[in-house]
This record gives structure tokens, C-alpha cells and sequence, in this order.
């Protein structure tokens, strides 16, 4: 890999970035602060951004295959039409347990929505992950498996594998991935946290099926190999990045949403650019194109 350039792209103050996804066709990135309640775009060729309030926070979104996004929130799934201000609640899977919210998702190649919940108290292992079906059915999957917050959620290039993070665990899983039947087996570890500074917290993959992370607390940015072996780290300008994911005309840019929750004055003095967009150039890899739901 090439030596990186870090870039802040979008001076912004979010609470908690959260779920970047590079959309091609408006050559624009999307993201959401979930402390914040807003949903964010930027378009790196004009500079131009635009925020849309949201009704309640959005942890991950997605496109959808016929316009729009699905999202998921405090209460469950939502549709959402940013053109029209509609945020349309679907399905709660989890109303009956107030205590906990959904967190990191993305949507696999076969146009499913996944997303994983975490107890609020982000001390209770309570988590679960969901399926959003296209015709906004909801399975929980891997029901034996619970963890404290659900991040990292990735698919590998040949849709064989699902990665996924429990942040306050420190451990970033792999999953056998059936794409037809749409289904995860044999969990396993795959990459450790528990010796570095920081946790695992958003992820994606690249293009020759590498998964990278970000380490949020640890202010850096992880590339690892499909056996768990790391093979490169970026030491970011902040302390708190949050999700990376490639974008640009040929996803050749990665984009890391950070977090200004929980750091102290003095942190917000020395790392003022804390809750900004950056963009990474130079990698010498590229990206793949992010699902879009088909329901």
C-alpha cells in the first residue's frame, strides 16, 4: 500500500457519525449523526452539503433498489424519503424491550438490510442480529449469540462471508454466509482488539476482500487480511473515527465518519476536528459498491 493522505473534507461537529455510504450516481457521500438527529451529504466535487433532520436517530441506513433508504433507529426499521421528510416506522422486532436500540447494519449484494441492536446501557449483553427481509419480514439470526453493541457489519466480495464487531468486546467475528438461503453459521474469532488502545467500531471491506475498521478511542484506522493477520494501520488526526468506507469515482477514497461523545473540553481543544468527515487518499486499493435493499 501507498503512504496515506488524510484529508478533513467536512468541518462538522457530529455527536456520533455513523454509516458513510458513497452513492454513485449523485457522486456524493451520505451519513448520519445519531446523536445529532440529522442525515448528512456531501458532494466533494462542488463542496456542497446537506442536512436533513431526522425525527429520532438513525444508526445505519441503506439505499433502496427503488428509491429511497431503509434505516434503523431506537424503534426498530423505518422507510425514509429524504425528498419528502418521510420517515415511515416499518417493523420494531425489539418493542418489547425498551432498554435496547439498533446500532450498525448495512445491506448485503442480495438486497437485504442486516443490522445488529445493543442494550442502551451499553453494559448488558442484550444484542441480537436482524435480517430485514424485501418484503419487510424480520429474522433474528445467530439467536444463541449475544453481545454488548453491535458494529463492524461487513460482506466479503464473493458473499461468503459476514464479519461483525461487538464493540465493548473487543472482538471482531467472521460468519460462514449463505447467500441464497441468507443465513450466518460457524462463528468465529477474527481479529482481537484487546491488546491495542480503543475498540473496534464501524468496518467495510475492499475489493481484494481485506476488512478495515475503525478503531474508535484508538484513533486509528485497521486493514486485515482475510486470515486476521493485520497488515496495515492509519493513525487518524482524531482520537474517536468511527466507520470507513470507500468511495469517489473509483472507490479508491476511504471516508471515515468520528464522534465527539464522549470526549472531555481539554480533548475538544486539542482535537477540534473531532465529529468531521475525513477523506484518505493514496491507498493504493479500491473499494466495492454497498448493497442496496430490495424491498
Amino acid at each position: 500500500m501507498m503512504p496515506a493522505e488524510i484529508e478533513c473534507v467536512y468541518e462538522g461537529h457530529d455527536g456520533l457519525g455513523e454509516s458513510p455510504l458513497w452513492v454513485a450516481e449523485e457522486r456524493s457521500l451520505y451519513w448520519s449523526d445519531h446523536v445529532g438527529c440529522t442525515i448528512k451529504r456531501w458532494n466533494p466535487t462542488t463542496g456542497e452539503a446537506t442536512i436533513w433532520d431526522t425525527p429520532g436517530p438513525v444508526g445505519a441506513f441503506a439505499l433502496r433498489q427503488q428509491g429511497g433508504m431503509v434505516g434503523a433507529s431506537d424503534a426498530g426499521f423505518l422507510a425514509i424519503d429524504l425528498s419528502g421528510d418521510r420517515y415511515q416506522a416499518v417493523v420494531d422486532p425489539e418493542a418489547d424491550m425498551p432498554h435496547n436500540r439498533f446500532n450498525d447494519g448495512k445491506c448485503d449484494r442480495q438486497g437485504r438490510f442486516w443490522c445488529g441492536s445493543m442494550n442502551k446501557n451499553i453494559e448488558d449483553e442484550t444484542g441480537s442480529i436482524y435480517r430485514l427481509d424485501s418484503d419487510w419480514s424480520v429474522h433474528k439470526l445467530a439467536p444463541d449469540f449475544r453481545f454488548k453493541v453491535s458494529n463492524g457489519t461487513a460482506f466479503d466480495p464473493e458473499s461468503t462471508r459476514m464479519y461483525f464487531a461487538d464493540t465493548l468486546g473487543n472482538t471482531v467475528y467472521v460468519f460462514d454466509f449463505d447467500a441464497d438461503s441468507g443465513t450466518i453459521s460457524n462463528r468465529r474469532e477474527f481479529f482481537s482488539t484487546h491488546a491495542r488502545p480503543g475498540m473496534v467500531d464501524g468496518g467495510t471491506v475492499d475489493e481484494e476482500g481485506y476488512y478495515w475498521c475503525a478503531l474508535v478511542a484508538g484513533g486509528q484506522i485497521l486493514r486485515i487480511d482475510p486470515n486476521g493477520r493485520l497488515v496495515s494501520e492509519i493513525t487518524m488526526p482524531i482520537p474517536r473515527p468511527t466507520c470507513p468506507t470507500f468511495g469517489g469515482d473509483n472507490y479508491d477514497v476511504l471516508y471515515v465518519t468520528s464522534q465527539r461523545l464522549f470526549l472531555t473540553d481539554n480533548e475538544l481543544k486539542k482535537y477540534p476536528q473531532s465529529g468531521s468527515l475525513f477523506a484518505i487518499y493514496g491507498l493504493g486499493v479500491r473499494g466495492l459498491a454497498e448493497g442496496r435493499f430490495a424491498g
